[in-house]
């Protein structure tokens, strides 16, 4: 593995580690026993809790343990156990923040000197997470259709009213998987759109049966055709083979090419080409496409959005960000991409619509941003 990888996976388990060390002591204090006959006085020796800190242990290393193994190998048994512990991640994550606020809340109570019933004021708090993570999961199950109009200069007459549909990041693999490509796809066949776009990501980028997982697009018989670049996720190990599945069930796969389809020119650069500045500009160059004409780019993230703009690009399409998926990811996300983030934006005169996305990758909650299929529709 690259040394910074290391390192990574190093921080993001001792967080881990940390975090649960934090929910196990705040258990071990609001829920700590009277010691008989002391009076106000309670028990906090964290051995009375050895059991809850023994499966808090397990469960600190487990996503990651799951996840490593689950980029080497695949089974049924695999894939229960990392959607377990993908829930109980996300669930994690507001299990923390409910508890620094039990904590705050408790200490401003406190020094007002106020009674307190311990145990049933923490289990409100547990409450008011276990309700947000199941939110969450629900509302990661829940695939929206989006649908947004865009009026581009130089359109081909014969694009107007037409309908394009964009997908993106639905991440098939060990938590999602063949039912969740077929929902999706008769979702995108009941809008009867004249093309399709997939913005990369359709898988997880970990070991299957990556021509099953492809199967439902030869649903996708749109009259414009189907295409497809890769997102960082196809990239994590051979690309090739997710082309080839994708290739083999129908969708044309962009690989730093331009096509012309019925007047409209239609751009796909691939993620690994598109993260650096003047190489993305470089690769768009060689595609060949006029500047003059209209265009639609299909590229997996918006990195670099100033570069297609600079370069003539009339609409962007790209998904990646997830929006941050859910909060406070959200809030990093939106730190990170700025306006292109989300939702249909413009840089000069070149349009972008960067999509959540269809599916989740790790935890599998959406709080504050919600999964979509994008239906647009060109005026």
């Amino acid at each position: 593995m690259p040394r910074r990888f290391l390192v990574f996976l190093t921080f993001f388990q001792t967080v881990l580690i940390a975090v649960h060390g934090f929910l196990f002591l705040t258990w071990v204090y609001f829920w700590a026993p009277h010691i008989p006959g002391e009076a106000g006085v309670y028990d906090f020796s964290p051995l009375r809790h050895w059991r809850l800190l023994t499966a808090l242990g397990i469960l600190s290393i487990s996503f990651l343990a799951t996840s490593l193994i689950g980029f080497r190998t695949t089974n049924v048994i695999l894939r229960v156990v990392y959607r377990i512990t993908a829930v109980w991640l996300g669930f994690v994550n507001y299990a923390f923040f409910s508890s620094v606020l039990c904590w705050v809340v408790y200490l401003a109570l406190w020094l007002g000197r106020a009674m307190i019933e311990r145990h049933y004021f923490a289990l409100s708090f547990l409450a008011l997470a276990v309700g947000v993570s199941a939110y969450g999961v629900i509302n990661g199950e829940w695939t929206r259709v989006r649908r947004i109009t865009v009026k581009l200069e130089r359109l081909p007459e014969s694009w107007r009213g037409r309908t394009a549909v964009l997908v993106s990041d639905v991440h098939l693999g060990n938590y999602r998987a063949f039912g969740f490509a077929r929902r999706v796809v008769k979702m995108v066949v009941r809008l009867n759109p004249d093309v399709v776009f997939i913005a990369g990501d359709l898988y997880d980028g970990t070991p299957a049966d990556l021509a099953r997982l492809a199967e439902p697009l030869r649903m996708l018989k749109p009259p414009l055709g189907a295409f497809f670049v890769e997102g960082n996720h196809e990239e994590f190990s051979d690309h090739i083979k997710y082309v080839k599945a994708v290739a083999a069930a129908g969708v044309r796969c962009l690989e730093n090419e331009r096509v012309i389809v019925d007047g409209l020119q239609i751009i796909g650069v691939s993620y690994r080409d598109a993260t650096h500045g003047e190489h993305f500009r470089k690769t768009l160059r060689g595609t060949g496409f006029d500047r003059g004409q209209a265009s639609i780019l299909l590229t997996h993230a918006p990195d670099r959005v100033q570069v297609p703009a600079e370069e003539g690009v009339s609409l962007q399409v790209s998904g990646h960000t997830h929006h941050g998926q859910f909060w406070p990811w959200t809030l990093v996300a939106e730190r990170m991409y700025g306006k292109f983030v989300y939702g249909l934006q413009c840089l000069g005169e070149m349009q972008v619509y960067t999509s959540t996305g269809a599916g989740t990758w790790g935890p599998p909650l959406r709080v504050g941003s919600s999964p979509e299929i994008v239906a647009v529709k060109f005026i």
